[in-house]
C-alpha cells in the first residue's frame, strides 16, 4: 500500500467540518455493533447446533468463518480505505454486515449460515481499525486521549454485555434475535455516518497503489490457517493431531513468506514500514501480549462460574458484568489525565492494577462469593482504561496523520490475534493444569491414608442408609473421585490466573522504552 503525502497547508491543517463529537457517535455505533455481534453468538452455539442438527464441533465453524474473514479484511482496510474512500468503504461495510447479518437470522441450513457469518466478518472487519483511524484525525492531539477513552469503551462494554444480552436473547426468544438487532443500529449508523462523515485530504488525495495480489494471498493463509488452529486445537489435543501440526506449520511459513514479501515490494498490501517507529512497534507489541491476558482472564472467569459453581450462562455473564462498569468509569479518566500526565505513567499503573487483580484471582475458592468477583471486575474493567487508551494514543503519538490508518489496521490486528492465541494458550494450559493436579491428588487416594480410610469410612456410615451397604463402597468411591476432580480444577484455575498475572507484569518494561509524547498541535503531525 502506498499513500501520497501531501503536506501542504490544507493537509496540515485540516478539520472536520462537523463537530468531531458527532463524528465520533457516528463511528462508534457501527463499531459497537460489530464488536457485540462477535461475542454475543457464543452463547447461542447449542441453540444454533440443536435447530440446525448440527454438531458442537459444526456449530462452531459459524465463530470460526467469522474470525477467518475478519481478520483478513482487518490489515488490508487501509489499503481499501485509499482505493474506495474511507466514507464509501465503511457505509459499505455497515450495510454488508447489517445484510449478512439478517441472511444468518434467516438461514435455513448450517451451510447458508456460515457462508452469510463469512461475508458478515468480511464487513465487520474494517469497521474496528477505520473507526479508530477516523477518532484520532477528528479530535486534535491534545484530546486524543479522550477520543480513544470512547473507542475503548466500545471495545471493552461490548464483550461484557455481548455474552449476557445474548443468552437473555436466545432463553427468552430465538438465538436467530442475535442477528436481528443489528438491523436498527446499522440503519442508524448509516444515517449518521453519510451526515457527518467525510474524507480527509489524505485520503480523498491518496493513492492506493496496485494490489498486491502475492500478499494478500499469504496473508489469507497464515491468517486462515492460524485461527482454525486455535479454534479446533483445544479439540483436537493440539500437536498430537497431524491436522494441527499442519496447520501450525502452514501458519508459521505463510507468516514468514508475508513478512519478506511486504518488506520487499514497492507496494505492499500492509505497510509493515510503520514498526520503525519506536512507539508504534512497543505499543503494538505490548497490546498483542495484554490482549493475551486480558481475553484469558475474561474468558477463563466465567468458566470458572459455570464448572465448578453451577452458574449459567446468562448469571456468569452478569457476575462478570462489573467489568464494563469499571471501564466505564477508567477510560474516560484516562482520557483525561492522559493530556496532563505521562502516559507511560499511566500505562505503568494499569498495568499493576490488572495484574494485582488478576492474581487476587489466584486465589479462588469454592464459598467465593459474587462480591468479591463483582469488585475484582470492577478493578480489571477500570485498570483496562489506563492501559488501552495511553497505548493506543502512544502507538500513533508520533506518525504522520495519513499513515493512521494502515498504523490501526495493524495495531487491531495485533490486539486480535494476541487475544484468540492467548484464549486458546492458556486454555489448554488450564486443561494440561487439571490433569497434573488431578494425577498428583489421586496419589494420596490410596488405603494406605489414614485420612482417606476414615473419609471413605464416614461416606460408607452415611451412604449405607440410603443404598444399602453393597452399594455404599462404590458410590462412596465415586464421591470421592468427583470431589478429587472438582479440587483438581480448583488448582488449575488457580495456577492458571497467577501465571496470567505473571505475564501482564512482564510487560511492565515496554512503557520505560516508549518515547514520551506531549500534547501537540495538529501542524506539528506533518
Amino acid at each position: 500500500m502506498s499513500a501520497t503525502s501531501h503536506p501542504d497547508g490544507a493537509a496540515a491543517g485540516w478539520r472536520p467540518r462537523h463537530n468531531p463529537w458527532l463524528i465520533a457517535a457516528a463511528i462508534v455505533l457501527p463499531t459497537f455493533m460489530e464488536v457485540l455481534d462477535t461475542t454475543i453468538v457464543t452463547v447461542a452455539l447449542p441453540h444454533i447446533a440443536g435447530s440446525m442438527a448440527a454438531t458442537s464441533s459444526e456449530a462452531t465453524w459459524t465463530l470460526t468463518s467469522y474470525l477467518v474473514a475478519n481478520g483478513v479484511v482487518v490489515p488490508i482496510s487501509a489499503w481499501l480505505a485509499l482505493r474506495f474512500g474511507r466514507k464509501r468503504l465503511l457505509m459499505f461495510c455497515t450495510a454488508l454486515f447489517v445484510a449478512s447479518s439478517m441472511v444468518c437470522g434467516l438461514a435455513t441450513n448450517l451451510g447458508i449460515l456460515v457462508v452469510a457469518r463469512i461475508f458478515q466478518g468480511i464487513g465487520g472487519g474494517a469497521m474496528v481499525p477505520l473507526a479508530q483511524a477516523v477518532l484520532l484525525e477528528s479530535f486534535p492531539p491534545e484530546k486524543r486521549g479522550l477520543s480513544m477513552a470512547v473507542f475503548g469503551l466500545v471495545v471493552v462494554l461490548a464483550p461484557v454485555i455481548g455474552p449476557i444480552f445474548g443468552g437473555w436473547l436466545t432463553d427468552n426468544y430465538s438465538w436467530r434475535w442475535a442477528f436481528y438487532i443489528n438491523l436498527p443500529t446499522g440503519l442508524l449508523a448509516l444515517y449518521l455516518m453519510s451526515r457527518y462523515l467525510e474524507d480527509p485530504p489524505w485520503i480523498r488525495q491518496g493513492e492506493a497503489g496496485p494490489l498486491d495480489r502475492l500478499g494478500l494471498a499469504l496473508l489469507i493463509v497464515w491468517i486462515g490457517a492460524l485461527q482454525i488452529m486455535l479454534d479446533k486445537g483445544q479439540d483436537e489435543d493440539w500437536f498430537a493431531s497431524r491436522f494441527i501440526t499442519t496447520l501450525a506449520v502452514i501458519t508459521v511459513a505463510g507468516l514468514l513468506a508475508f513478512l519478506l514479501r511486504e518488506l520487499r515490494t514497492a507496494n505492499p498490501v500492509v505497510d509493515l514500514r510503520v514498526f520503525a517507529d519506536r512507539n508504534f512497534a512497543v505499543s503494538t507489541w505490548t497490546i498483542f501480549v495484554i490482549s493475551g491476558g486480558m481475553y484469558a482472564a475474561m474468558t477463563l472467569l466465567p468458566q470458572f462460574l459455570q464448572t465448578l459453581l453451577a452458574y449459567n450462562a446468562e448469571h456468569s455473564g452478569w457476575a462478570v458484568a462489573p467489568r464494563g462498569l469499571g471501564a466505564f468509569f477508567g477510560l474516560p479518566i484516562a482520557g483525561w489525565l492522559l493530556a496532563r500526565v505521562d502516559g507511560r505513567k499511566l500505562i505503568v499503573f494499569g498495568i499493576c492494577t490488572f495484574a494485582l487483580a488478576t492474581y487476587w484471582l489466584g486465589n479462588l475458592t469454592l464459598e467465593t462469593s459474587i462480591a468479591s468477583l463483582a469488585a475484582t471486575n470492577l478493578v480489571h474493567g477500570f485498570a483496562t482504561g489506563f492501559i488501552f487508551v495511553p497505548l493506543a494514543a502512544l502507538a500513533v503519538a508520533r506518525l504522520r496523520n495519513e499513515q493512521m490508518g494502515n498504523a490501526t489496521s495493524l495495531f487491531n490486528l495485533m490486539r486480535n490475534v494476541g487475544g484468540s492465541i492467548g484464549i486458546s494458550a492458556w486454555t489448554a494450559y488450564l486443561v494440561r493444569s487439571a490433569q497434573r493436579n488431578q494425577a498428583m491428588l489421586v496419589g494420596h487416594l490410596t488405603p494406605y491414608d489414614p485420612d482417606y480410610q476414615r473419609y471413605v469410612a464416614a461416606l460408607q456410615a452415611g451412604l449405607g442408609r440410603l443404598v444399602g451397604a453393597p452399594q455404599a463402597w462404590r458410590t462412596a468411591q465415586g464421591a470421592l473421585y468427583a470431589i478429587l476432580l472438582q479440587q483438581s480444577t480448583l488448582l488449575a484455575f488457580v495456577q492458571t490466573h497467577r501465571w496470567v498475572a505473571v505475564m501482564i507484569l512482564a510487560c511492565l518494561p515496554a512503557p520505560f522504552l516508549m518515547r514520551r509524547a506531549l500534547a501537540r498541535k495538529a501542524t506539528a503531525l506533518h
